[in-house]
């Protein structure tokens, strides 16, 4: 990392605003006409809903209602996440305990680029957080990196920076994932107005739907290929 790109990581970590943590229970139920999936997410701030005012305004919330929506189903959510936390820690200290739940979303990577977690370091931690998961759920969804470019919070040289190392990561996760997991890029051309919080860093809760909505597409699609009745 040069001298420039050091000094603006810096600047971005001294002037973004911590928001709090968000209000209510981080689970919740969302209504169908079908029996119930049960769906846990795990990660980062962003499975924390950092950047909303409660929990039912994060991304566990909303794609649940997502893939209610899709399927008829009703979901029971939850969500357990850490502001900071990096795939190594999420594995020690967020994964969910219930052994019999039907899909875990892992929201994790963006910290691993900001920690400055090598690609071969990523293969080896990614690798042991599918393995543990792979006993307690019936489908395990990885979802990829954010695109820093499109962060308000970030300078232009510093988020092109971390997006080339994002890259490196979402490349490996493609191969981790292959016969393990689904893996589902977060790419987004463009965000409109009101896809982040106060931060500048973390989606707002408009920002949650969209990125919720996008996976869980992703997710469904890939059930009705494979001719599956459920996601």
């Amino acid at each position: 990392m040069n001298g420039v790109v050091a000094l603006q990581g810096l600047w971005v970590k001294t002037v973004t605003r911590r928001l709090p943590e968000p209000a209510g229970e981080p689970s919740g139920s969302v209504p169908g006409t079908l029996p119930a999936l049960r769906i846990a997410v795990t990660g980062e701030s962003t499975a924390a809903g950092c950047g909303v005012g409660r929990h039912d305004e994060g991304f566990a919330a909303a794609f649940a209602r997502e893939v209610a929506a899709r399927t008829g189903q009703a979901v029971d959510w939850t969500a357990t996440g850490r502001y900071g936390a990096t795939a190594v820690q999420i594995r020690q200290d967020l994964l969910p305990t219930e052994t019999d739940l039907n899909m875990v979303v892992v929201l994790a990577g963006v910290n691993d680029v900001l920690t400055r977690r090598r690609p071969e370091q990523w293969r080896e931690d990614l690798s042991a957080l599918v393995g543990d998961l792979a006993g307690r759920t019936t489908r395990i969804v990885v979802t990829g990196i954010p695109p820093f470019t499109l962060f308000p919070a970030l300078p232009s040289r510093l988020a092109h920076y971390l997006a080339d190392r994002a890259a490196l990561l979402d490349n490996v996760s493609t191969q981790v994932c292959r016969g393990r997991a689904m893996f589902v890029r977060s790419e987004f051309d463009e965000v409109p107005d009101g896809f982040f919080a106060a931060d500048s860093f973390h989606p707002s809760a408009a920002g949650y739907r969209q990125w919720a909505a996008m996976v869980a597409a992703e997710v469904h699609g890939e059930a009705f290929r494979y001719g599956r009745r459920t996601v």
